[in-house]
């Protein structure tokens, strides 16, 4: 048949066949219930919290069902490919601690049996199924300049079915052996395309995993399986790896669902079983006009992975807050099981959400908060020593000179049933312990209370004496203010606050502005403690 000759005419050093590619990939041997998933980036240098949040999804199925989770890159594309960019995506997922099970290195070694597991490496794997899809009539080579088609022919494509003659919308469908090998022995290019068998009035029905069942319109269109320089984009290679590689879901954005007909009508020619999908909403902001739009790194710093690190969130915090979003029943299972490892909780296809999650920083940063609560005062330090290493050099030679005195002051507030969750991040660390580093000015002091506070801070630098407990603290403080006619008993105060210069919050708050230049701290005590007797003697002696 001229489909053979065709096929051998395009392929003359693709002797490999798809029995034999077959038969390197066996099935594999699941139990029930079993989940073989993957997670397939381009290299491009980042990976976006989107592409996260899906490889996230796939790695818990895969998790919670003792299956298989495997890392295919998928660089295809190699004008989006940007040097070291395979270094970033190891890099992110072992700091978030996701573990692979099947990849291939950096220096090259596949780990597990279905390898490459680099598509530019099996681009002979392509071929073969390309050329079996011409040798049987179902794909045709296509010509034009461009693997997209020229202008003109790619309109007529469009609308192919409006023409009586297949000929006119597509000049290389139908071409003889003698016209193909014409333009091969001219030394041009060409493209595979599938040659679809439908009009554009068909529908075709599909399940996911998410949504259910969903009705569309089947694909009528011819499109490309391979580009003219032969690599396959996205259609082709993950129809022919997802099936060799055994992957029982693919979990995709929601976007995908509009090439889903296309993806089913190319998994039939090929004669493999379609792939079950699992098609998640994608993640999304509120526009400045109150609007869902897809979180995009243009706008959203935090769209890319990288920024979790800059900002020192812990890696914990975010994958707890993606759960929360991939299901509304972690934060109460959470609630329930506040010290326990967020990998105990569990969940399954059916727990994940349907509805598109507005990605909110302030939810974020309120988790952050919580695990860095849950930290001892040296678990703190190395976070935040590890951190400083990497993006504030002069902070961690500091520290490592400073080192009990950091987690001295890191300490405050934190052991007791109810730590203090003020602190988000390890970037903002500095800037909230400001007084434990530089002595503070007092811009906090109001104009109206400049002339209490210089009183006050007289009788309390004279009585002053270095205390040993923070009820000793405190008891001068009031004995200070009471004998400058402040209320030591605050419902006498709150009967005839006129009558009194202030009460003993208000003698608390001079001395705690003197000491941090803030009117909110945490316990003043802890911070004199740390501050030691001689730099608290000296912030006290300092007067407006």
């Amino acid at each position: 048949m001229e489909y053979q000759k065709i096929a051998e005419l395009l392929f003359p050093d693709v002797k490999l066949t798809c029995e034999e590619i077959f038969a390197k990939y066996p099935k594999r041997n699941l139990k029930e219930g079993q989940v073989v998933s993957r997670f397939a980036p381009s290299p491009t240098g980042f990976i976006h919290i989107g592409n996260f949040f899906q490889m996230f999804i796939s790695y818990n199925l895969t998790r919670v069902s003792d299956g298989v989770f495997f890392l295919r890159i998928e660089d295809t594309d190699s004008k989006r490919e940007k040097e070291g960019a395979i270094d970033v995506v190891f890099e992110i997922l072992n700091r978030f601690g996701i573990k692979i099970d099947e990849y291939q290195t950096l220096d090259g070694k596949d780990i597990g049996n279905y390898g490459p597991y680099v598509q530019s490496q099996r681009v002979e794997i392509y071929k073969a199924f390309a050329k079996k899809l011409v040798a049987e009539g179902k794909a045709f080579p296509c010509f034009c300049k461009k693997t997209e088609g020229k202008e003109d022919v790619l309109k007529l494509r469009e609308n192919k079915f409006q023409n009586d003659d297949e000929k006119e919308y597509d000049p290389c469908r139908d071409l003889s052996f003698e016209e193909v090998k014409k333009h091969i022995d001219n030394g041009e290019k060409f493209a595979i395309r599938l040659k679809t068998k439908n009009t554009g009035k068909e529908r075709v029905k599909f399940y996911d995993l998410i949504k259910g069942e969903i009705e569309a319109k089947a694909n009528a269109k011819d499109f490309v399986l391979l580009k003219n320089d032969g690599i396959p984009p996205y259609a082709f290679a993950h129809a022919i790896d997802d099936t060799l590689m055994g992957t029982t879901i693919v979990v995709r954005g929601e976007d995908y669902i509009g090439s889903t007909p296309m993806h089913i009508e190319l998994f039939e020619a090929l004669g493999f079983k379609p792939t079950v999908y699992c098609h998640n909403p994608l993640i999304c902001k509120l526009g400045d006009n109150g609007n869902k739009r897809k979180i995009s790194k243009r706008y959203d710093p935090e769209a890319d992975m990288r920024y979790y690190f800059e900002q020192g969130i812990p890696t914990t915090a975010v994958l707890e807050y993606l759960l929360g979003i991939i299901n509304s029943g972690f934060e109460i299972w959470r609630m329930k099981n506040p010290d326990a490892d967020f990998n105990e909780f569990k969940f399954g296809i059916n727990d994940i959400t349907a509805v598109a999650p507005i990605f909110d920083l302030v939810k974020l940063a309120d988790i952050s908060k919580n695990v860095i609560s849950r930290l001892s005062a040296e678990e703190l330090y190395d976070s935040w020593l590890n951190w400083a290493e990497e993006f504030d050099k002069s902070l961690a030679a500091w520290l490592k000179e400073n080192k009990a005195y950091a987690i001295s002051f890191l300490g405050i507030d934190r052991s007791g049933a109810k730590p203090r969750k003020d602190i988000a991040n390890m970037s903002m660390i500095k800037e909230y312990f400001s007084y434990m580093f530089f002595r503070p000015t007092l811009d906090e002091v109001a104009e109206e209370d400049k002339d209490k506070f210089n009183e006050f801070m007289a009788a309390y630098q004279k009585a002053f004496t270095f205390p040993s407990s923070n009820e000793e603290w405190f008891a001068l403080v009031k004995e200070v203010a009471g004998g400058l006619g402040y209320a030591t008993d605050n419902k006498a105060y709150k009967a005839n606050p006129e009558v009194f210069k202030g009460n003993v919050a208000k003698a608390c708050e001079f001395v705690r502005v003197a000491i941090t230049g803030r009117k909110n701290s945490p316990t003043l005590y802890e911070i004199i403690k740390s501050l030691g007797e001689k730099e608290t003697r000296e912030r006290l002696n300092v007067k407006k």
